[in-house]
């Protein structure tokens, strides 16, 4: 049975995203808060593209070192250039289980993506690493025994310290054999002045997750028990260009290590 897919009260970050990326699954309140955010940093929109196009390349990157499992968590609505388009370009018999705590992002995702024994679509929560990695149609669908590509892309941001976001990590490593890829990006307002990141987060106050953006040596935490593959961490515009048209902005840093 179909969930039924409601608009809620408030703002939604992921259809914040979404509207953000040029997508229609969004409602009201959620293009008012993103045009407020807009108002604020009108490069938000370019920023999310450049996001979004760091995780076709590193995705792609990891399907051709040889992975064939992808655990998105934090997957957010479905767009063009879903992980499992994307890998399957490079290694057709590769997996993918999209996980997103919102219970509208994973009805959208249940609708929209073809959820078969390759590919499953599960509501979890990225601040209990347990639950999500037990979860049965995780399991039905990754094999822990081999590699698994873990993406963690515009998520970690919206968890507080208080809710132990590098203890969830950590156990995502643990769960993962040598050589499995952590693919991650984070939003950063290093370079903004103080006022505009104080009425940035201020929106995000109102939506359905605050906003937490960290520092470089913040997100580097991230890759502990991680070799980073070059050019390190990076802003995400930045890394591992192929080519395709740059976007010039971006707020966040991004980066690829594989597990020691």
């Amino acid at each position: 049975m179909t969930e039924p897919i409601d608009a809620e009260q408030g703002p939604n970050v992921a259809r914040m995203y979404d509207y953000f990326l040029g997508g229609c699954h969004n409602f009201a309140a959620d293009r008012a808060a993103a045009e407020q955010v807009l108002r604020i940093f009108p490069d938000t929109g370019i920023s999310a593209q450049a996001n979004r196009h760091f995780l076709r390349r590193a995705v792609r990157h990891a399907a051709e070192l040889g992975v064939r499992q992808f655990l998105d968590i934090g997957a957010g609505l479905p767009t063009q250039g879903n992980v499992h388009e994307i890998v399957r370009r490079v290694t057709p018999d590769s997996t993918v289980v999209y996980v997103d705590y919102d219970q509208v992002a994973v009805a959208y995702a249940r609708r929209l993506l073809p959820v078969d024994h390759r590919t499953a679509v599960v509501r979890g929560d990225l601040r209990h690493p347990d639950e999500l990695l037990t979860h049965p149609d995780v399991r039905a669908v990754i094999d822990f025994d081999r590699p698994v590509a873990v993406l963690l892309v515009a998520v970690l941001h919206f968890v507080a310290d208080a809710e132990q976001p590098y203890a969830a990590v950590t156990r995502l490593r643990e769960a993962t054999v040598p050589g499995s890829p952590l693919i991650l990006s984070h939003l950063t307002l290093d370079d903004a002045p103080p006022l505009p990141a104080q009425q940035g987060q201020a929106v995000y106050q109102r939506s359905s997750a605050p906003l937490v953006p960290r520092t470089y040596a913040d997100v580097l935490r991230f890759f502990d028990g991680y070799d980073l593959l070059d050019p390190g961490l990076v802003r995400s515009a930045e890394w591992r260009p192929d080519g395709e048209p740059q976007e010039r902005v971006s707020h966040s840093y991004a980066g690829m290590g594989l597990r020691r």
